[in-house]
C-alpha cells in the first residue's frame, strides 16, 4: 500500500478547501451567483457614467477607451481587495477545520486566494465574450501573455499581503477594519481610475510610493492599447512581494501553534 507524499496532502488539502470555499460563496443561493459576477460590471458602468459627465463638462479626455481601461484596472484591483478582505478572518473562520493535522492554517488563505483567482478569471473572460458579441475590439489586451503575468504576479502580491492581515487580524480584531478602510483608500490612490502620466510630476511622485499603483500602471500599460508602463519600477514592485512574503511565513512559523490554539 503506497502512501501519500506531503506533496499530494497538500494538493489534496487545498482542492478540499477550495471547493468548500466556492460552494460557501454561491452557498445564499441564486442572489449570491448573481452580485459575485455581475457587481463588477454594474461598478464599471457606474465610473464610465461619471467620466462621461464629467467629458461633457469639457474635462477628462483620453486618447484611449476609458471603458476598456477602467474595466482591466478595477477588476483586477477587486480581486487585491477580496484577497485581502477574506485573508482578515481565514483563520478564525476555519478553526475547526485544524483539529485535522493535515490541514494548516496558511492552507485556508492560499485556498482562498486561489477562489478569488478563480472568479476573477470568470468575469475577465466574461468582459471579453460581451465585448467581442458587441463588436468592441479594443477590449482585446495588446499584449496578452504579459497582461496574465500582470495579474498573476498581482496574485502573489495580494497574497502575500493577506498572510500578513491574517497574522494581525488573529491577534487584533480591528485589522480587518483597517483593511477595509485602506482598501477604499487605496481605490482612489492606486490609479485605478486615471494613468499616472495625467498627473502632475509631484503628484506622480506621491502616488509611485504606494506599490499598488505600480501594478496598476503594469496591467493598464500591457492591456489598453495607447499606454505604456514607462512609470512603473518592477524592482520596487519585486520587494514588495517578496518581503511580506518572507516576513509573512517567518511570522507564521513562528506562531502557528498560537494560531491554532487561540
Amino acid at each position: 500500500m503506497s502512501t501519500r507524499t506531503p506533496k499530494h496532502i497538500f494538493l489534496s488539502v487545498i482542492r478540499a478547501l477550495f471547493l468548500r470555499e466556492l460552494e460557501m460563496r454561491f452557498s445564499v443561493g441564486r442572489t449570491g451567483l448573481f452580485w459575485t459576477f455581475f457587481e463588477p460590471f454594474l461598478q464599471i458602468l457606474l465610473f464610465v457614467w461619471i467620466h462621461y459627465i464629467i467629458k461633457s463638462m469639457g474635462g477628462g479626455h483620453f486618447s484611449f477607451n476609458y471603458t476598456v481601461f477602467i474595466a482591466s484596472g478595477f477588476i483586477p484591483f477587486n480581486m487585491f481587495r477580496a484577497i485581502l478582505s477574506s485573508s482578515s478572518g481565514a483563520f478564525i473562520a476555519n478553526k475547526g477545520l485544524f483539529a485535522y493535522r493535515q490541514i494548516k492554517p496558511i492552507d485556508t488563505i492560499i485556498a482562498r486566494a486561489l477562489v478569488e483567482l478563480f472568479l476573477t478569471a470568470i468575469i475577465i473572460v466574461m468582459f471579453l465574450f460581451i465585448s467581442l458579441m458587441l463588436g468592441v475590439e479594443d477590449f482585446l489586451p495588446k499584449n496578452t501573455a504579459a497582461s496574465l503575468l500582470a495579474l498573476l504576479w498581482l496574485w502573489v502580491f495580494s497574497t502575500s499581503i493577506g498572510i500578513l492581515v491574517a497574522i494581525g487580524n488573529v491577534f487584533f480584531i480591528s485589522v480587518g477594519k483597517l483593511v477595509s478602510i485602506s482598501t477604499f483608500a487605496l481605490l482612489i490612490f492606486s490609479a485605478v481610475f486615471f494613468p499616472i502620466i495625467s498627473l502632475s510630476p509631484s503628484g506622480q511622485e506621491i502616488l509611485l510610493y504606494n506599490p499598488l499603483t505600480h501594478f496598476m500602471e503594469m496591467i493598464h500599460g500591457y492591456y489598453v492599447i495607447g499606454l505604456d508602463d514607462r512609470f512603473v519600477d518592477y524592482r520596487y514592485m519585486l520587494l514588495w512581494t517578496l518581503a511580506p512574503l518572507f516576513v509573512g511565513i517567518w511570522l507564521y512559523s513562528l506562531l502557528a501553534k498560537r494560531i491554532v490554539s487561540l
